[in-house]
């Protein structure tokens, strides 16, 4: 069974991370951290004008099923908007914890991880990069809003 779960497809994902690292003036930073076995994300992002993510960079120490989710989000975040995050992330949950069929459009391919439904204490670890960039959208969002409020939208 454990096979499965580290299968080849889930192994060559987690070996891809795109965007590894951080940027050098992020809007906005989310941290995430697996409680029961430490699995941690980093994400930094820059948003464009209309909300979406222009820059994207994460640093992601978890185990391969986080690295593979990790992966996915790097292949296609670019673009994004926090709506889109979030609904992967709900859509993302939904597969693991009640078997819903999961990510739809831009982050369809989380769905090679459905089978860790049937392991709930890695659910954490595959949730940590995508909870970790909502955060950092969000944060930049605000960060956003706020500029636009006071003036300073583009003064960077």
């Amino acid at each position: 069974m454990i096979d499965e779960l580290y299968s080849a497809r889930i192994l060559s994902l987690a070996a891809n991370l795109p965007h590894a690292g951080r940027l050098p003036a992020p809007e906005g930073t989310g941290e995430r951290v697996a409680k029961l076995c430490g699995s941690r994300a980093i994400v930094d992002v820059v948003l464009d004008d209309q909300g979406r993510i222009a820059a994207f960079a994460q640093d992601v120490k978890t185990c391969a099923l986080g690295q593979a989710a990790a992966g996915v989000l790097g292949q296609s975040v670019i673009g994004a908007t926090a709506q889109e995050v979030r609904d992967a992330r709900d859509a993302m949950s939904a597969m693991l914890k009640s078997g819903s069929d999961g990510p739809e459009g831009r982050f369809e391919g989380l769905r090679a991880l459905r089978q860790v439904a049937d392991y709930p204490a890695r659910h954490a670890s595959t949730l940590v990069a995508v909870e970790a960039t909502l955060d950092a959208v969000e944060q930049a969002l605000l960060k956003h809003h706020s500029d636009t409020r006071t003036g300073l939208a583009g003064a960077a």
